[in-house]
C-alpha cells in the first residue's frame, strides 16, 4: 500500500519535512518513490505539488493523518481532519496504592518462616590458613 506521510530532515531543533508518496513497510528515513514537497513547522509553510497529490491519491495511495490534515488545512483536498494522535488516559481514582495492612497470623507465619530458614543455614567450620 502506498502512503503519502511526512519523512524528517534537517538538524536536531530544527525539524524540517518532506512530503513523500512511499511504500508503507519502507523505513521512515529510506527510499520514497516521489517527492511531492516540504513542510516547514517553524514558519509554517507548506509546499506541495497539488496535481502530483491529487494523483497519487487517485491512484489508491492514503495519507497518513498528519499529512492528511495538513493538506486539508491548505485547501489542497477537501475533507474532514481526522484525529492524528490520542492522548494517555489517565487513570482516575486509581492514587499512590498504600501496601495493605498484614494480618497478625500472617506476620508470625513469615517470621517462623524466617527463623526456620536461619536455623537451617550452616556456618562452614574454621580452617587453618595454609602457609607456603
Amino acid at each position: 500500500m502506498l502512503k503519502i506521510r511526512l519523512q524528517r530532515i534537517g538538524k536536531r531543533g530544527q525539524a524540517y519535512f518532506r512530503v513523500i508518496v512511499t511504500e508503507h513497510t519502507q523505513k521512515p528515513k529510506g527510499r520514497y518513490l516521489e517527492l511531492l514537497g516540504t513542510y516547514n513547522p517553524h514558519e509554517d509553510k507548506v509546499n506541495v505539488n497539488k496535481e502530483r497529490v491529487l494523483s497519487w491519491l487517485s491512484k489508491g495511495a492514503q495519507a497518513s493523518p498528519t499529512v492528511h490534515n495538513l493538506l486539508i488545512g491548505r485547501k489542497v483536498i477537501e475533507g474532514k481532519k481526522v484525529q492524528a494522535w490520542k492522548a494517555k488516559k489517565k487513570v482516575k481514582g486509581k492514587e499512590e496504592q498504600v501496601a495493605k495492612p498484614v494480618s497478625e497470623e500472617k506476620q508470625k507465619e513469615a517470621k517462623e518462616v524466617a527463623v526456620e530458614e536461619v536455623s537451617v543455614i550452616e556456618t562452614p567450620a574454621e580452617q587453618p590458613i595454609a602457609t607456603p
